[in-house]
């Protein structure tokens, strides 16, 4: 965990230094990603804004975010806190925009976040950190297209949700935080990411090996047959499903992972 924490530290330094900027900021949610990404910022000595931005929260939740921004502070002198209680801004969204959707309206909690996470940046010259992993946002696309997916860099999209666990432990992140159930704090009934997307993260991350070492075919086009009957390996009943649920993310969620299509005219001369 050393060389990957060294990595990473490395690496934010090198992008602060290219796109002069002065910082970072975050936002903090009392889960294992938001407290091993800002904590790896702090590791850089540059400047770091912590935020905790609730919305109708569970008080475990802030409870949580505030324990890891106390602990920041008393080990990092370059790191500084704030909170945006965005409570209110959503409930006025909400009535201006009368949604009989519950999927949108959670999805603008995290584009309201993104909001102020701007807003902090512009004003300090600061980037804004990313922090999704690798199987929730390259896998199964599991992020608010221009939410929490709205950043300009991803410290630990390149680790698995179970290598985030073990930075986090080498790291010394809070044990309430390690122990708490990963889960995005978009819904009142603060149901947690495995209950939403169907499978736990470690049958997530099986799939997700899976799919790339199973997917490609000679011209590199991804694509898995469900349960066909020359697949390598025999797999269970419960795997084929995990693998139809990751399959089925995974693509329909591609459009998140890449820029908007772009319409070519063919000009007269």
């Amino acid at each position: 965990m050393k060389n990957i924490q060294t990595q990473i530290v490395e690496w934010l330094r090198k992008e602060l230094e290219e796109r002069k900027q002065k910082g970072f900021v975050i936002g903090v949610s009392g889960g294992i990603d938001s407290a091993v990404t800002s904590t790896l910022c702090a590791l850089t000595g540059a400047p770091v804004l912590v935020l905790n931005m609730p919305i109708h929260q569970a008080p475990d939740q802030v409870d949580r975010s505030y324990e890891h921004i106390r602990w920041l502070k008393d080990r990092f002198a370059n790191v500084k806190s704030a909170t945006a209680d965005l409570t209110e801004t959503f409930n006025s969204f909400a009535h201006t925009f009368p949604l009989d959707n519950k999927l949108a309206l959670a999805n603008s909690r995290s584009r309201l976040r993104m909001v102020a996470l701007y807003a902090f940046a512009n004003a300090n010259g600061f980037l804004v950190a990313g922090t999704g992993n690798k199987v929730e946002d390259y896998g199964v696309g599991f992020f608010t297209k221009y939410g929490d997916g709205g950043v300009d860099l991803s410290p630990i999209a390149d680790l698995t949700k179970s290598e985030v666990y073990e930075l986090a432990k080498f790291l010394g992140v809070v044990e309430s935080i390690q122990l708490a159930a990963p889960t995005d704090g978009l819904w009142e009934d603060n149901r947690t990411d495995e209950e939403q997307l169907g499978f736990s993260y470690e049958e997530l991350e099986w799939a997700l090996d899976y799919y790339d070492a199973n997917s490609s075919d000679s011209q590199g086009n991804q694509h898995v047959q469900i349960g066909c009957d020359n697949c390598p390996d025999n797999l269970t009943e419960r795997q084929l499903k995990v693998l139809e649920l990751y399959t089925g993310f995974h693509v329909g969620n591609k459009h998140k992972l890449e820029l908007p299509p772009v319409c070519i005219i063919k000009k007269n001369d």
